[in-house]
């Protein structure tokens, strides 16, 4: 029996992590972990099990503790995987793995350090469609894959205006670093996890500025705190050249134009796949015969996003019970931080980062 500690019991983890865990026959949560105690104290009492605690570094030493899942604000990500891995414990921390690259490898050396598992929750990793595109990539159906052109943009999507979320301090940056990450790790991932070369970028606050005058259909994580900050971009764009294919990049948490654009293409000499990405649904573009064709697959599940956390979860625990490397390992997610990093830097500083 593997025995893990929920450390946050915010929506991330009460949607997908803890319900994921509680479907694994082989794991028994132990401990729920809040600086909140209401928090923390409801979830022993929703899902009938643990011990509710408010601070992770009086259960560090349980000898019990094989495994936990960090669900916390950005900001204490770092800290607290760190400090659970000198501790002897498994982690799979969600996504981002940090604020900023400098604590990303920080985390990446306490892992090699320790040796412990150091998962990050890159959870379209275990999407079937996207391993699929990866499977038809490196069967050569796209042949060359030149170039890929991700698009994460909403109207009016600002998550929780002036709280946490657009709190660089606590966030690490707003659309880019939120969404961003799903969407090059996608790119990452399919293409075999090239290293990136280099990286040119910008990003921009503008809609967010004027809190009380925001105008927006739905908040989620709102509603808007009116005296509170919004210090992060709210859209940017970039290009990123790699040893594989170049990436260009386009998001949006809130743009000026009325449309949810959210997919990804994937283009080479032989054929070209569009990834549709809340439905995981994608089409597949060649010629066959002198003709042009497309294939669109779909795969047989109703809640796609509950099926990814629950395929993730269950890989954390095989990895905890093996001591496995497997692809969300840090060690592969850390180039996404680098790409992350580098287009905040790029931003800043008007030039082209090289890596």
């Amino acid at each position: 029996m593997i025995k893990v500690a929920i450390i946050g019991c915010g929506m991330i983890a009460n949607t997908e992590h803890i319900p994921s865990y509680l479907n694994c026959p082989d794991v028994e949560i132990k401990y729920f972990c809040d600086i909140i105690p209401e928090k923390a104290e409801a979830a022993v009492e929703k899902y009938s099990c643990g011990i509710a605690v408010t601070d992770y570094r009086e259960i560090l030493d349980d000898p019990e503790i094989d495994a936990v899942s960090i669900c916390t604000p950005n900001k204490v990500h770092s800290t607290i995987a760190i400090d659970f891995l000198k501790a002897n414990k498994n982690v799979l921390c969600e996504k981002p793995a940090a604020i900023n690259l400098e604590q990303a490898l920080k985390m990446q050396e306490a892992q090699h350090e320790t040796g412990k598992i150091l998962n990050i929750g890159v959870v379209n990793r275990f999407d079937k469609s996207v391993n699929k595109i990866k499977e038809m990539i490196e069967k050569g159906l796209l042949g060359n894959v030149y170039h890929v052109y991700a698009s994460f943009r909403a109207h009016r999507a600002i998550p929780g205006l002036g709280g946490a979320f657009t709190t660089k301090a606590l966030s690490g940056g707003g659309a880019l670093i939120d969404w961003g990450i799903h969407y090059i790790d996608i790119v990452m991932y399919c293409c075999g996890d090239p290293a990136p070369k280099s990286v040119s970028g910008d990003t921009f606050c503008y809609l967010g500025k004027d809190i009380p005058n925001y105008v927006y259909r739905k908040m989620w994580s709102g509603p808007p705190v009116l005296d509170g900050i919004y210090d992060v971009e709210d859209s940017m764009t970039g290009i990123i050249r790699t040893e594989g294919p170049t990436i260009s990049l386009h998001g949006a948490w809130a743009q000026n134009i009325g449309k949810n654009e959210n997919y990804i293409d994937f283009m080479g000499d032989k054929g070209g796949i569009r990834l549709n990405y809340a439905t995981k649904e994608f089409t597949y573009y060649t010629t066959k015969d002198g003709a042009l064709t497309e294939e669109t697959y779909q795969t047989d599940r109703t809640l796609v996003f509950d099926e990814m956390f629950q395929n993730e979860i269950n890989a954390f625990v095989e990895c905890v019970k093996k001591g496995e490397k497997i692809s969300s390992h840090i060690d592969n997610v850390i180039k996404s931080a680098k790409i992350i990093q580098a287009i905040y830097d790029s931003s800043e500083r008007k030039e082209e980062i090289i890596l």
